[in-house]
Protein backbone atom coordinates (compact mmCIF):
# COMPACT_ATOMS: atom_id res chain seq x y z
CA UNK A 1 0.00 0.00 0.00
CA UNK A 2 1.28 3.37 -1.00
CA UNK A 3 0.90 5.59 1.77
CA UNK A 4 -0.45 9.40 1.63
CA UNK A 5 2.40 11.99 2.14
CA UNK A 6 1.72 14.25 4.60
CA UNK A 7 3.21 17.65 3.13
CA UNK A 8 5.40 18.63 6.30
CA UNK A 9 7.03 22.10 5.05
CA UNK A 10 2.98 23.06 5.09
CA UNK A 11 3.61 22.88 9.16
CA UNK A 12 6.82 24.25 9.94
CA UNK A 13 6.48 27.15 7.18
CA UNK A 14 10.46 27.94 7.67
CA UNK A 15 11.13 30.78 5.44
CA UNK A 16 14.48 29.43 4.35
CA UNK A 17 17.04 26.87 4.31
CA UNK A 18 18.81 28.01 7.07
CA UNK A 19 15.81 28.26 9.37
CA UNK A 20 14.92 24.30 8.90
CA UNK A 21 18.45 23.38 9.52
CA UNK A 22 18.31 24.24 13.01
CA UNK A 23 15.31 25.43 14.07
CA UNK A 24 15.76 26.24 17.50
CA UNK A 25 13.48 29.44 16.98
CA UNK A 26 10.19 27.23 16.00
CA UNK A 27 11.30 24.31 18.53
CA UNK A 28 11.61 27.06 21.53
CA UNK A 29 7.91 28.70 20.49
CA UNK A 30 6.43 25.14 20.14
CA UNK A 31 7.42 24.09 23.35
CA UNK A 32 6.32 27.17 25.56
CA UNK A 33 3.26 27.57 23.33
CA UNK A 34 1.77 24.93 21.16
CA UNK A 35 2.75 21.78 23.00
CA UNK A 36 0.22 19.73 21.40
CA UNK A 37 -0.85 21.50 18.01
CA UNK A 38 -3.38 20.73 15.26
CA UNK A 39 -2.56 21.71 12.00
CA UNK A 40 -6.06 22.34 10.10
CA UNK A 41 -4.45 22.02 6.38
CA UNK A 42 -2.75 18.84 7.03
CA UNK A 43 -5.48 17.33 9.51
CA UNK A 44 -2.51 16.54 11.85
CA UNK A 45 -1.64 16.40 15.53
CA UNK A 46 1.88 17.74 16.41
CA UNK A 47 3.43 16.59 19.92
CA UNK A 48 6.96 18.38 21.03
CA UNK A 49 6.85 17.54 24.85
CA UNK A 50 8.85 14.58 25.79
CA UNK A 51 6.72 12.64 27.46
CA UNK A 52 4.22 13.09 24.66
CA UNK A 53 6.82 11.95 21.93
CA UNK A 54 7.94 9.10 24.53
CA UNK A 55 4.47 7.64 24.85
CA UNK A 56 3.55 7.92 20.76
CA UNK A 57 6.24 6.21 19.92
CA UNK A 58 6.49 3.67 22.41
CA UNK A 59 2.25 2.54 22.74
CA UNK A 60 1.61 0.89 19.60
CA UNK A 61 -1.90 -0.55 21.07
CA UNK A 62 -2.72 3.19 20.41
CA UNK A 63 -0.84 4.62 18.06
CA UNK A 64 0.15 2.67 15.09
CA UNK A 65 2.41 2.39 12.31
CA UNK A 66 -0.10 0.92 10.59
CA UNK A 67 -1.57 4.13 8.60
CA UNK A 68 -2.71 5.14 5.58
CA UNK A 69 -0.53 8.57 5.53
CA UNK A 70 3.16 9.36 6.40
CA UNK A 71 5.78 12.20 6.36
CA UNK A 72 8.50 9.73 5.36
CA UNK A 73 9.22 10.17 1.68
CA UNK A 74 11.84 7.80 0.92
CA UNK A 75 12.69 4.82 -1.36
CA UNK A 76 10.46 4.41 -4.59
CA UNK A 77 7.09 2.98 -5.61
CA UNK A 78 7.63 -0.30 -6.74
CA UNK A 79 4.87 -2.03 -9.01
CA UNK A 80 5.34 -4.83 -6.65
CA UNK A 81 4.56 -4.23 -2.90
CA UNK A 82 7.21 -4.92 0.13
CA UNK A 83 6.99 -8.62 1.55
CA UNK A 84 5.48 -8.33 5.25
CA UNK A 85 8.92 -9.84 6.12
CA UNK A 86 10.55 -6.44 4.62
CA UNK A 87 7.69 -3.85 5.79
CA UNK A 88 9.13 -3.11 9.09
CA UNK A 89 8.56 0.08 9.66
CA UNK A 90 4.93 0.32 8.67
CA UNK A 91 4.05 -3.07 10.99
CA UNK A 92 3.19 -3.15 14.59
CA UNK A 93 4.01 -6.07 17.37
CA UNK A 94 3.28 -8.89 17.02
CA UNK A 95 3.44 -8.87 13.40
CA UNK A 96 6.55 -6.68 13.61
CA UNK A 97 8.43 -9.64 15.79
CA UNK A 98 9.51 -11.77 13.35
CA UNK A 99 10.55 -8.99 10.92
CA UNK A 100 12.59 -7.31 13.44
CA UNK A 101 14.37 -10.21 14.36
CA UNK A 102 15.35 -11.64 11.16
CA UNK A 103 16.76 -7.75 10.75
CA UNK A 104 18.82 -7.77 14.36
CA UNK A 105 20.55 -10.91 13.01
CA UNK A 106 22.69 -8.52 11.08
CA UNK A 107 23.10 -5.57 14.10
CA UNK A 108 24.48 -8.18 16.95
CA UNK A 109 26.96 -6.66 19.52
CA UNK A 110 29.34 -9.47 18.11
CA UNK A 111 29.32 -7.94 14.73
CA UNK A 112 29.67 -4.69 16.20
CA UNK A 113 32.96 -5.56 17.98
CA UNK A 114 34.47 -7.46 14.44
CA UNK A 115 33.16 -4.31 12.07
CA UNK A 116 35.09 -1.61 15.05
CA UNK A 117 38.89 -2.27 13.54
CA UNK A 118 37.24 -1.98 9.71
CA UNK A 119 35.36 0.97 10.41
CA UNK A 120 38.44 3.14 11.87
CA UNK A 121 40.68 1.81 9.02
CA UNK A 122 38.70 3.45 6.54
CA UNK A 123 37.96 6.62 8.84
CA UNK A 124 42.10 6.62 9.02
CA UNK A 125 42.70 6.43 5.72
CA UNK A 126 40.01 9.50 4.71
CA UNK A 127 41.53 11.73 7.49
CA UNK A 128 45.06 10.93 6.54
CA UNK A 129 44.00 12.30 2.69
CA UNK A 130 43.58 15.29 4.29
CA UNK A 131 46.45 17.94 3.39
CA UNK A 132 47.48 19.09 6.75
CA UNK A 133 47.22 23.49 7.59
CA UNK A 134 45.20 23.42 4.65
CA UNK A 135 41.48 24.15 4.11
CA UNK A 136 39.23 21.15 3.55
CA UNK A 137 35.64 20.97 2.70
CA UNK A 138 34.97 18.40 5.93
CA UNK A 139 31.52 16.84 3.99
CA UNK A 140 33.06 16.05 1.13
CA UNK A 141 36.44 14.63 2.64
CA UNK A 142 34.85 12.80 5.44
CA UNK A 143 31.17 12.87 6.43
CA UNK A 144 29.61 12.15 3.32
CA UNK A 145 32.36 9.69 2.00
CA UNK A 146 32.66 7.16 5.47
CA UNK A 147 29.45 5.70 6.02
CA UNK A 148 28.73 5.33 2.49
CA UNK A 149 32.25 3.52 2.08
CA UNK A 150 31.47 1.98 5.51
CA UNK A 151 28.21 0.04 4.15
CA UNK A 152 29.31 -0.84 1.41
CA UNK A 153 32.66 -2.53 3.06
CA UNK A 154 29.85 -3.86 5.85
CA UNK A 155 27.77 -5.80 2.87
CA UNK A 156 30.84 -7.18 1.19
CA UNK A 157 30.75 -5.37 -2.27
CA UNK A 158 33.05 -5.21 -4.62
CA UNK A 159 35.88 -1.66 -3.55
CA UNK A 160 34.99 -0.18 -7.21
CA UNK A 161 31.44 0.26 -6.72
CA UNK A 162 31.28 1.47 -3.20
CA UNK A 163 30.91 5.02 -4.61
CA UNK A 164 27.70 4.55 -6.72
CA UNK A 165 25.85 3.63 -3.16
CA UNK A 166 25.71 7.18 -2.38
CA UNK A 167 24.36 8.44 -5.26
CA UNK A 168 21.58 5.80 -4.81
CA UNK A 169 20.72 7.34 -1.51
CA UNK A 170 20.89 11.17 -2.51
CA UNK A 171 18.05 10.54 -4.90
CA UNK A 172 16.09 7.98 -3.12
CA UNK A 173 16.36 10.33 0.14
CA UNK A 174 15.31 13.82 -2.17
CA UNK A 175 11.76 14.79 0.16
CA UNK A 176 8.63 15.60 -0.90
CA UNK A 177 8.13 18.20 -3.25
CA UNK A 178 4.34 18.37 -4.76
CA UNK A 179 5.40 20.47 -7.87
CA UNK A 180 7.75 18.42 -8.89
CA UNK A 181 6.41 15.08 -7.66
CA UNK A 182 6.08 13.12 -11.10
CA UNK A 183 9.72 13.97 -11.42
CA UNK A 184 10.83 12.86 -8.50
CA UNK A 185 9.00 9.73 -8.70
CA UNK A 186 10.18 8.73 -11.70
CA UNK A 187 14.34 9.37 -10.32
CA UNK A 188 13.66 7.13 -7.48
CA UNK A 189 12.00 4.61 -9.32
CA UNK A 190 15.23 4.43 -11.90
CA UNK A 191 17.57 4.40 -8.93
CA UNK A 192 15.99 1.36 -7.18
CA UNK A 193 15.95 -0.44 -10.20
CA UNK A 194 19.41 0.34 -11.14
CA UNK A 195 20.31 -0.59 -6.99
CA UNK A 196 18.26 -3.86 -7.61
CA UNK A 197 19.86 -5.02 -10.88
CA UNK A 198 23.56 -4.08 -9.17
CA UNK A 199 23.02 -6.27 -5.83
CA UNK A 200 20.59 -8.85 -6.92
CA UNK A 201 23.25 -11.14 -8.27
CA UNK A 202 25.74 -9.86 -5.81
CA UNK A 203 23.18 -11.57 -3.05
CA UNK A 204 22.86 -14.88 -5.75
CA UNK A 205 26.50 -15.09 -5.63
CA UNK A 206 27.40 -15.22 -2.07
CA UNK A 207 24.46 -17.52 -1.21
CA UNK A 208 27.12 -19.81 -2.41
CA UNK A 209 30.03 -17.92 -0.88
CA UNK A 210 28.92 -16.67 2.70
CA UNK A 211 32.08 -14.77 4.34
CA UNK A 212 31.73 -12.29 7.17
CA UNK A 213 29.11 -9.37 6.04
CA UNK A 214 25.59 -8.78 6.74
CA UNK A 215 24.28 -9.81 3.97
CA UNK A 216 25.67 -12.83 4.48
CA UNK A 217 24.22 -12.64 8.11
CA UNK A 218 21.23 -11.74 6.37
CA UNK A 219 20.82 -14.88 4.13
CA UNK A 220 21.36 -17.45 7.52
CA UNK A 221 19.17 -15.63 9.51
CA UNK A 222 16.16 -17.70 10.65
CA UNK A 223 13.23 -17.09 13.16
CA UNK A 224 10.43 -19.73 13.25
CA UNK A 225 12.10 -21.55 10.42
CA UNK A 226 11.75 -18.39 7.90
CA UNK A 227 14.24 -16.88 6.22
CA UNK A 228 14.58 -14.12 3.74
CA UNK A 229 14.46 -14.26 -0.14
CA UNK A 230 17.04 -13.23 -2.52
CA UNK A 231 14.57 -10.43 -3.39
CA UNK A 232 13.81 -9.94 0.26
CA UNK A 233 17.48 -9.01 1.40
CA UNK A 234 17.75 -6.22 -1.76
CA UNK A 235 14.89 -4.82 -0.50
CA UNK A 236 16.16 -4.78 3.42
CA UNK A 237 19.88 -3.71 2.61
CA UNK A 238 17.98 -0.55 0.46
CA UNK A 239 16.61 0.28 3.85
CA UNK A 240 19.79 -0.10 5.51
CA UNK A 241 21.96 1.88 3.47
CA UNK A 242 19.01 4.92 3.88
CA UNK A 243 19.30 4.46 7.33
CA UNK A 244 23.01 4.27 7.47
CA UNK A 245 24.07 6.77 5.09
CA UNK A 246 22.22 9.89 4.74
CA UNK A 247 21.76 9.80 8.04
CA UNK A 248 24.84 9.03 9.84
CA UNK A 249 26.50 11.67 7.20
CA UNK A 250 24.12 14.20 7.94
CA UNK A 251 25.03 13.62 11.83
CA UNK A 252 29.13 14.26 11.28
CA UNK A 253 28.58 17.21 8.87
CA UNK A 254 26.36 18.82 11.72
CA UNK A 255 29.21 17.72 14.62
CA UNK A 256 31.83 19.67 12.62
CA UNK A 257 29.50 22.63 11.88
CA UNK A 258 28.48 22.57 15.60
CA UNK A 259 32.21 22.56 17.01
CA UNK A 260 33.28 25.43 14.66
CA UNK A 261 29.97 27.43 15.15
CA UNK A 262 28.27 26.66 18.58
CA UNK A 263 31.28 26.04 21.01
CA UNK A 264 34.90 27.48 19.87
CA UNK A 265 36.55 25.78 23.04
CA UNK A 266 34.76 22.42 22.44
CA UNK A 267 37.03 20.99 20.10
CA UNK A 268 40.58 21.72 22.22
CA UNK A 269 38.63 20.06 25.04
CA UNK A 270 37.98 17.16 23.34
CA UNK A 271 41.55 16.75 22.21
CA UNK A 272 42.93 17.12 25.04
CA UNK A 273 40.35 14.46 26.35
CA UNK A 274 39.21 11.63 24.21
CA UNK A 275 37.71 9.68 26.68
CA UNK A 276 34.73 12.56 26.44
CA UNK A 277 34.13 11.93 22.45
CA UNK A 278 31.31 9.70 23.41
CA UNK A 279 29.42 12.02 25.58
CA UNK A 280 29.67 14.84 22.61
CA UNK A 281 28.20 12.20 20.16
CA UNK A 282 24.97 11.98 22.16
CA UNK A 283 25.20 15.67 22.84
CA UNK A 284 25.79 16.27 19.28
CA UNK A 285 22.82 13.78 18.61
CA UNK A 286 20.23 15.41 21.04
CA UNK A 287 21.32 18.79 19.77
CA UNK A 288 22.05 19.12 16.22
CA UNK A 289 20.41 16.32 14.58
CA UNK A 290 16.92 17.84 12.77
CA UNK A 291 14.63 17.08 12.12
CA UNK A 292 14.17 13.70 12.94
CA UNK A 293 10.64 12.75 13.34
CA UNK A 294 7.94 9.60 13.25
CA UNK A 295 4.11 9.70 11.99
CA UNK A 296 2.25 7.52 13.90
CA UNK A 297 -1.66 7.08 13.20
CA UNK A 298 -4.70 6.45 16.77
CA UNK A 299 -5.57 3.33 16.35
CA UNK A 300 -8.59 3.65 19.06
CA UNK A 301 -10.03 6.73 20.82
CA UNK A 302 -8.33 7.85 23.62
CA UNK A 303 -7.40 11.02 25.95
CA UNK A 304 -3.51 9.80 26.60
CA UNK A 305 -2.10 13.11 25.99
CA UNK A 306 -4.89 14.92 27.26
CA UNK A 307 -6.84 15.96 24.37
CA UNK A 308 -9.29 13.60 22.76
CA UNK A 309 -8.08 11.71 19.99
CA UNK A 310 -10.62 9.44 17.47
CA UNK A 311 -9.51 6.52 15.52
CA UNK A 312 -7.73 6.98 12.07
CA UNK A 313 -6.23 10.89 13.36
CA UNK A 314 -2.49 11.25 12.17
CA UNK A 315 -0.14 12.35 14.71
CA UNK A 316 3.82 13.11 13.96
CA UNK A 317 6.14 13.14 17.12
CA UNK A 318 8.65 15.32 16.67
CA UNK A 319 11.62 13.94 18.66
CA UNK A 320 14.02 16.85 17.50
CA UNK A 321 11.60 19.06 19.55
CA UNK A 322 11.34 17.17 22.41
CA UNK A 323 15.32 16.66 22.63
CA UNK A 324 15.20 20.47 23.47
CA UNK A 325 12.44 20.13 26.53
CA UNK A 326 13.28 22.00 29.44
CA UNK A 327 11.45 18.99 31.54
CA UNK A 328 13.89 16.74 30.23
CA UNK A 329 16.95 18.27 29.94
CA UNK A 330 18.29 21.48 31.66
CA UNK A 331 19.37 24.52 29.21
CA UNK A 332 18.33 22.51 26.35
CA UNK A 333 18.81 25.18 24.06
CA UNK A 334 23.07 24.85 24.71
CA UNK A 335 25.87 22.57 23.85
CA UNK A 336 26.75 20.85 27.37
CA UNK A 337 28.78 17.34 26.48
CA UNK A 338 29.10 16.89 30.28
CA UNK A 339 25.19 16.69 30.55
CA UNK A 340 24.41 13.77 32.64
CA UNK A 341 21.15 12.35 30.80
CA UNK A 342 21.99 13.20 27.02
CA UNK A 343 21.80 9.87 26.01
CA UNK A 344 17.88 10.21 26.91
CA UNK A 345 17.77 12.21 23.70
CA UNK A 346 14.99 10.70 21.57
CA UNK A 347 16.62 11.03 17.69
CA UNK A 348 16.43 7.46 17.14
CA UNK A 349 13.22 7.36 18.41
CA UNK A 350 11.82 4.68 21.06
CA UNK A 351 9.84 1.80 21.85
CA UNK A 352 9.17 -1.23 19.03
CA UNK A 353 10.86 0.77 15.99
CA UNK A 354 14.07 1.84 17.85
CA UNK A 355 16.54 2.26 14.99
CA UNK A 356 18.20 -0.58 14.53
CA UNK A 357 21.00 0.83 13.13
CA UNK A 358 21.53 3.37 16.25
CA UNK A 359 24.78 1.19 17.59
CA UNK A 360 26.55 1.53 14.27
CA UNK A 361 25.64 5.16 13.76
CA UNK A 362 27.20 6.45 17.33
CA UNK A 363 29.62 3.77 16.50
CA UNK A 364 31.07 5.70 13.14
CA UNK A 365 30.72 9.23 14.93
CA UNK A 366 32.84 8.69 17.56
CA UNK A 367 35.33 6.72 15.12
CA UNK A 368 35.57 9.83 12.63
CA UNK A 369 35.89 11.89 15.41
CA UNK A 370 38.42 10.67 17.06
CA UNK A 371 40.70 9.96 14.08
CA UNK A 372 40.20 13.58 12.73
CA UNK A 373 41.09 14.89 16.56
CA UNK A 374 44.06 12.70 16.82
CA UNK A 375 45.52 14.06 13.64
CA UNK A 376 44.98 17.51 14.00
CA UNK A 377 45.54 20.09 16.84
CA UNK A 378 42.84 22.60 16.06
CA UNK A 379 39.85 23.75 13.41
CA UNK A 380 39.07 27.30 12.37
CA UNK A 381 35.95 28.77 10.46
CA UNK A 382 36.48 30.14 7.12
CA UNK A 383 36.06 33.57 6.54
CA UNK A 384 33.21 34.26 4.59
CA UNK A 385 31.53 31.37 4.99
CA UNK A 386 27.35 31.62 4.14
CA UNK A 387 25.45 28.41 5.76
CA UNK A 388 22.69 29.64 3.56
CA UNK A 389 24.13 28.56 -0.01
CA UNK A 390 25.92 25.19 1.83
CA UNK A 391 22.63 23.51 2.38
CA UNK A 392 20.03 21.02 0.00
CA UNK A 393 17.11 19.47 1.20
CA UNK A 394 16.76 15.73 2.29
CA UNK A 395 14.93 13.57 4.00
CA UNK A 396 16.41 14.71 7.52
CA UNK A 397 15.77 18.40 6.56
CA UNK A 398 18.63 20.77 5.47
CA UNK A 399 21.67 18.71 4.66
CA UNK A 400 25.19 20.42 4.69
CA UNK A 401 26.99 20.33 1.38
CA UNK A 402 29.73 21.89 1.75
CA UNK A 403 31.40 22.97 5.11
CA UNK A 404 35.05 24.80 4.12
CA UNK A 405 37.46 24.72 7.92
CA UNK A 406 40.88 25.26 8.22
CA UNK A 407 42.87 22.43 9.71
CA UNK A 408 46.22 22.78 12.07
CA UNK A 409 48.63 19.85 12.65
Amino acid sequence: MNKEVIPVNEITNFKSRSDEFFPIEWYKDMLKHHPIYYHENTNTWNLFKYEHVKQVLSNYEFFSSEGTRTTIFVGAKNKQEQSSITNITNVDPPNHRKSRSLLAAAFTPRSLKNWEPRIQQIATELVNDIQENSIVNIVEALASPLPSLVIADLFGVPIQDRYQFKKWVDILFQPYNQERLDEIELQKQQAAKEYFQFLYPIVVQKRSNLSDDIISDLLQAEVDGEKFTDDEIVQVTMLLLGAGVETTSHAIANTFYSLLYDDELLYGELRSNMELVPNAVEEMLRYRFHMSRRDRTVKQDNNLLGIDLKKGDAVIAWMSACNMDESMFEDPFSIHIHRSNNKKHLTFGNGPHFCLGAPLARLEMKIALEAFLTKFSSIAPVEGFELEKNLTASATGQSLTSLPMKVYK
